[in-house]
């Protein structure tokens, strides 16, 4: 089994450049960095080394020497080297023990669930979640007879009444998209595992959260307590936008489950998805993050003296409701807090509607105007992105919801680039004056 990081003779951060150095999902001690694997099917030398191979897929638990050589590879669908590689980086980015990568952050999200759940089983989700996966859990898995219940996560007692013998899942995000709550992680936990006491191992709930705000840099669930961490690698550990792609980093019993899922549902990350987040996206997180991060509070400052602004959420603001909260929970990989990159804040006016139309006014500006602010969804990017969650991603949820949960109409999401802080506030303020 890997070391864990506080084992480990080497940082963090160097390992998320060098990964395991000496891998044996593929012998490339001759190459500084992994070649991209572009077949969609291997070589089998004989019959029998394919029938081994077949049998050893997805046995990890059953027979741990598979770990302890290279892998018999067959089809892509089941394996290849560069996502494995990529796997174990991120489960060590994670401090897990095993990770699963997926076609998307959705991919990996629907492969939780597929795993967790079935019918007659129920979902407690907090109440405001990705338009998508708000979507995907009250559109489609009621098909199946899986039940969702939502609960505000933010006051824990109200979690504890909702659980019932048939909850098997526990999800949320913190921070929360796009509000940027923050939800103690650790009191969430403590709720779900004296639940757990009460009942038999096979009926016992699991917690997942979506990482994907705050990345691993910033914030590692499972050191928590956490059972399962979901990523859109997309977003903040890709972070060119350039490649698609989720992972779910967990415990290793739960390795082969996954596995299997993956290959009968076919939400494979493609070869050329995995190598440039496994050569470039994951190795740079650590020094965007720091940058982008920076960055983002003197943003948030400037936003929060801004006469048109009715409020700023972001985790580093100390006026922020739930700074206490991020700063006891989001810590980058030497303690040193770290709030991420992301931010939402809201325009003054008086009814939902006005707000609103001073939100796209706003937007619309910059769309045509800024220089350092791009008109786009996904987040994460060294390119700072503006949205407007409402109307946008977060549309799949009913207004009148929307505001119940802390999404206003004129709520406006920034996921702040690496571009110098003071161009990013030139264009803002640009921005904000045109709604005088």
């Amino acid at each position: 089994m890997k070391k864990k990081v506080s084992e480990h003779p080497y940082t963090i951060e160097t390992r998320l450049i060098h990964g395991e150095a000496y891998t044996k999902k593929w012998d490339y001690n001759h190459h500084v960095v992994p070649p991209i694997s572009s077949s969609s099917t291997f070589r089998l030398d004989s019959t029998q080394r394919g029938a081994k191979g077949f049998v050893e897929f997805a046995h990890a638990d059953r027979d741990l020497s598979v770990f302890s050589r290279a892998p018999i590879y067959i089809y892509d669908r089941l394996g290849e080297p560069n996502k494995d590689i990529l796997e174990e980086n991120l489960a060590t980015a994670e401090n897990g023990e095993a990770a699963v990568t997926f076609s998307s952050g959705m991919a990996a999200i629907a492969a939780v669930f597929g795993i967790l759940t079935g019918s007659g089983d129920e979902i407690v989700a907090h109440w405001m979640l990705y338009g998508s996966t708000y979507s995907l859990v009250k559109n489609w898995f009621p098909r199946y007879r899986i039940g969702i219940h939502w609960v505000d996560f933010l006051d824990p007692d109200c979690l504890r009444r909702r659980l019932t013998p048939r909850t098997k899942v526990v999800y949320f995000e913190s921070p929360v998209n796009p509000s940027m709550q923050v939800i103690d992680i650790e009191k969430i936990v403590e709720v779900v595992k004296a639940e757990n006491r009460k009942r038999p191992p096979k009926n016992r709930m699991s917690l997942v959260i979506d990482n994907t705000f705050a990345t691993p840099f910033c914030q590692r669930p499972l050191e928590m307590g956490v059972d399962f961490v979901v990523h859109s690698l997309t977003k903040g550990i890709c972070g060119y936008g350039t490649d698609m792609g989720g992972a779910i980093i967990t415990a290793r019993k739960h390795y082969d489950h996954l596995l299997q899922y993956r290959k009968d549902f076919g939400g494979v990350l493609a070869p050329k998805s995995a190598w440039p987040i496994l050569v470039y996206g994951l190795p740079s997180l650590p020094v965007r993050m720091k940058r982008q991060q920076a960055t983002a509070l003197e943003v948030a400052k400037f936003l929060r003296t801004d006469r048109r602004i009715e409020s700023v959420h972001y985790p580093g603001l100390d006026t922020f409701p739930y700074y206490p909260i991020a700063k006891k929970q989001m810590h980058d990989y030497e303690g040193n807090f770290a709030p991420g990159s992301l931010l939402y804040f809201t325009l003054k006016g008086k009814d939902p509607g006005t707000r609103q139309h001073k939100a796209e006014r706003l937007i619309n500006f910059l769309a045509k105007n800024a220089y350092a602010i791009t008109l786009a969804v996904s987040l994460g990017n060294v390119r700072t992105l503006v949205e407007h969650p409402s109307s946008m991603t977060h549309s799949t949820i009913p207004v009148e919801k929307q505001l119940q949960r802390g999404v206003d109409p004129g709520g406006i999401r920034l996921s702040v680039g690496l571009e110098d802080p003071d161009d990013i506030i030139t264009d803002l303020s640009t921005g904000l004056g045109r709604l005088d």
